[in-house]
């Protein structure tokens, strides 16, 4: 599909002209504009980046439903984990699926498709095509819709069971409106303002003034011939006079305040920073000081997004991916398996061990030894290898 660069000469008008056509379903120029914008903004690229590796830096897995809810046939339940699990181990590009289904948290809405195969007279899903942001429409009600060579204009409606639509941001109204990416549009539109006009200054008095002084006798081809000589100077920073020319240097800014484009640069990027992380320490700590309390207390905040994001994708995975492939193998009551992240923070050893040893001599609950190695970071002894202490299992 044809790029137009929406970014290009953007202007306020502009872009409240583009959110309001995504409003109306048509979504094109916004969804070419976000890219842009990530691609232009470096710091806008790092903290939508730190955000979705948030997510998609974390091991998944699929979890059987008796591990969750009560009362469930744990047979089954465990043979549709075991079924869904063996499916997507087959689908190579499912981690990819998922990078570009972690998108969404800018733009509040990504689409993968569904293909199945007929193998053995069952459907079995062979695998998952991300949907191009550019493919994607609504319909009047807001529904998502997707662009094909036989409807480029109206698109067709998601037939159940095919999609993948993940919208990781509770609003109400149009999905279009809840997007990171669209709430940072109008502050990465005056950063980029901000940039043109400092690289203007730059150019026009980022270099020294040259003046040269001529003879009120001087004639109209010595005046043109200094001309000349001054401009040279612009590339070459040397030339020949005549003794009668006098010279000058001025600096620019001499004895003035600094224009105020980096302190507004530094505070748009700030206002980024909040709309995606929920705060700032964690990216922009020099000449803002701010204490270790401070900073842990922001990473927390950041936790409690990643665990967001984390049920959100979870809700989308098991309704969309899980639900249908458990379905197509067991029938329509068969206990849908669950979609996890798996979240493993630094743990005090000491307090670990603490908690290891009144769970198992104290109140003797069954710990698996597997866990227990994995918490500890202590490997298991090969065969016939010397140990220490401990029991040899």
């Amino acid at each position: 599909m044809v790029r137009n660069y929406p970014s290009h000469g953007l202007t306020p008008l502009r872009l409240a002209a583009i959110l309001r056509s995504a409003d109306a379903g048509d979504v094109g120029a916004a969804m070419q504009l976000f890219d842009e914008m990530e691609e232009k903004d470096a710091h806008l690229y790092a903290v939508a980046s730190k955000r979705r590796l948030a997510l998609t830096g974390l091991p998944w897995a699929v979890t059987s439903a008796a591990e969750v809810e009560e009362g469930v046939d744990r047979v089954a339940a465990d043979a549709a984990a075991d079924y869904c699990r063996r499916v997507l181990a087959r689908i190579d590009g499912f981690d990819a699926v998922l990078q570009h289904l972690a998108l969404a948290l800018g733009r509040n809405i990504a689409l993968a498709e569904l293909v199945w195969e007929v193998r053995s007279g069952a459907l079995i899903l062979a695998d998952v095509v991300p949907v191009a942001f550019t493919r994607i429409t609504f319909d009047d009600l807001g529904a998502p819709r997707v662009l094909t060579d036989a409807e480029p204009a109206e698109g067709i409606a998601l037939p159940p069971q095919k999609f993948i639509v993940h919208t990781p941001h509770t609003v109400s109204g149009h999905p279009m409106r809840g997007g990171l990416l669209r709430a940072t549009a109008l502050v990465f539109l005056g950063k980029n303002l901000a940039l043109k006009d400092w690289m203007v200054f730059a150019e026009l008095f980022g270099m020294p003034v040259r003046i040269a002084r001529y003879d009120p006798s001087a004639t109209a081809e010595e005046k043109a011939e200094m001309l000349r000589m001054l401009e040279s100077l612009g590339s070459s920073a040397a030339g020949v006079f005549s003794r009668a020319i006098e010279l000058e240097f001025v600096e620019a800014g001499q004895g003035k305040a600094p224009p105020p484009y980096e302190h507004l640069c530094d505070f748009l990027n700030r206002e980024m920073s909040k709309a995606w992380l929920g705060q700032t320490l964690t990216t922009e700590t020099p000449g803002l000081g701010g204490s270790f309390g401070a900073t842990r207390i922001h990473e927390e905040v950041r936790k409690d997004l990643r665990t967001q994001d984390i049920r959100a994708e979870a809700r989308t995975i098991r309704r969309d991916v899980l639900g249908p492939v458990a379905r197509m193998r067991f029938g329509p009551e068969v206990p849908v398996p669950y979609f996890t992240r798996r979240v493993e923070g630094p743990r005090d050893l000491e307090e670990l061990t603490e908690v290891l040893d009144a769970a198992v001599n104290r109140l003797g609950v069954p710990v698996p030894l597997a866990w227990a190695r994995a918490a500890l970071g202590l490997p298991k002894a090969a065969e016939g290898e010397e140990v220490v202490g401990g029991v040899r299992k």
